[in-house]
């Protein structure tokens, strides 16, 4: 397990090792604050070795940025002071902390108001929510900025912007959601252009040794056939714009680690993403887990146990340098002993997974 023991740097954040917590919405912070329960929740999984961890996705100060009840806010006064508290019980325990800042974009189904979306069309192509005025994406680009200053503030060590699965950033690079005919439609490098903005506009609002992490992915929420690239050469058009505007680590987020996301070579998407910009990258996937999502009667996700799995082959790709960090899931929740596990070589001890876990925050 040397290679998941390695440092790793980027800008002025050093992490002890390659183990990421990966963002995973707990649905956990009623009317938007995070309480000291979440706090001693992420700081377990600190004190027990985890490199650096990527809260649950958190919802920027626009009205529409929101799609489920009881996430936390990154904006207020009650939900920043929780997240100061979370900041420094995992600072105390040794960790470091980003949050992933969020906006729901098309899975909002709330009406009033309407989702915000590129032009009006939902995750399935039919109509959906409102197509955003040029005041409503400038607005959003200062909710981000402000958001990301927030988090510098208050001492967290860098952020992550949320691009992937259906959410408003994604829903920009995705050509179903995306049929603008201004700038930001059209080919994948202006469908990639407000994601670029958010970028430059979060790089502007904090210090330049402050990290920017950027989640994207090719499935959607109820749409794991999707796919935002149909090949390396689209995949490159995306990435180039928001590489330029200053992303420092992607993040790929696929199902299951092990899948090739292109036919002719057995690179996954974070492989794809670093061999294309030359940018650090973060797995993620069924990490840990016999079943992996999406199998059998995980077609919805994991709606059922899994047993656990070895991380021989994720340690190899790991150390020949298709990725640089791995972000593990569920397997943390059912053991926030996971990463020093692992480290150890002592995965034989964990725990399997159970859904049972997601109605706690242990």
């Amino acid at each position: 397990m040397a290679g998941l023991n390695e440092p790793f740097t980027v800008g002025d954040l050093t992490v002890p090792n390659r183990i990421v917590m990966a963002p995973m919405t707990r649905t956990a912070s009623p009317g938007g604050v995070p309480g000291p329960d979440v706090a001693e929740y992420y700081a377990r999984r600190a004190a027990h070795r985890v490199g650096l961890i990527v809260t649950e996705g958190t919802y920027v100060d626009r009205p529409a940025a929101g799609a489920y009840d009881d996430v936390p806010h990154f904006h207020g006064e009650s939900a920043l002071a929780g997240w100061a508290h979370v900041v420094r019980r995992v600072h105390e325990a040794g960790g470091r902390i980003i949050p992933q800042l969020w906006h729901t974009g098309a899975a909002r189904t709330a009406t009033e108001p309407p989702a915000e979306v590129p032009s009006g069309i939902g995750l399935d192509g039919g109509p959906a929510g409102r197509a955003m005025t040029q005041r409503d994406i400038d607005a959003a680009l200062a909710a981000f900025a402000e958001a990301a200053a927030t988090a510098e503030r208050l001492g967290f060590d860098g952020v992550e912007l949320h691009g992937a699965h259906g959410y408003l950033i994604d829903n920009f690079l995705w050509s179903v959601t995306n049929r603008r005919t201004d700038r930001y439609g059209g080919d994948p490098a202006s469908r990639a252009r407000f994601g670029a903005e958010v970028v430059r506009a979060v790089r502007a609002a904090v210090g330049p040794g402050f990290p920017v992490f950027f989640r994207l992915s090719q499935w959607k929420v109820g749409r794991y056939e999707a796919r935002t690239a149909q090949s390396p050469d689209e995949l490159a058009q995306l990435l180039t714009p928001l590489t330029e505007a200053g992303v420092d680590v992607f993040h790929g987020s696929t199902r299951r680690y092990r899948l090739p996301e292109f036919e002719g070579s057995a690179l996954n998407l974070a492989g794809w993403i670093r061999r294309l910009t030359g940018r650090p990258t973060v797995t993620v996937g069924s990490v840990g887990l016999e079943r992996q999502y999406g199998e059998g009667d995980f077609t919805s996700g994991f709606t059922g146990p899994s047993g656990v799995a070895g991380i021989e082959e994720l340690v190899a790709r790991l150390e020949r340098d298709e990725f640089d960090l791995v972000a593990v899931g569920r397997s943390l929740l059912a053991n926030p002993d996971w990463a020093e596990l692992a480290l150890g070589g002592e995965l034989d001890r964990a725990a399997p997974y159970d859904p049972s876990v997601l109605r706690t925050l242990a």
